[in-house]
């Protein structure tokens, strides 16, 4: 799963990047996907949104056995 959902963040990565940020996939433990916000999402007050609303509702509608994405 962990190739599948590197796939995925790469499709939302240019959108990070126009920002000044990125996402970095860290480990996928059970339907659990760990990532880091880096650059200017790392610092950013609306990260958690950007995590939740994007990054995991993308991951969970591509990928159906993604339970949720932590920040680590």
């Amino acid at each position: 799963m962990k190739a599948e959902v590197q796939k995925v963040l790469e499709t939302i990565r240019p959108a990070l990047q126009a920002d000044g940020g990125d996402v970095e996939l860290v480990d996928v433990v059970g339907g659990v996907v760990k990532v880091r916000l880096t650059g200017a999402c790392g610092s950013c007050p609306m990260a958690t949104m950007t995590l939740k609303g994007g990054i995991e509702a993308t991951l969970k509608r591509e990928i159906p056995s993604v339970e949720r994405v932590d920040q680590v």
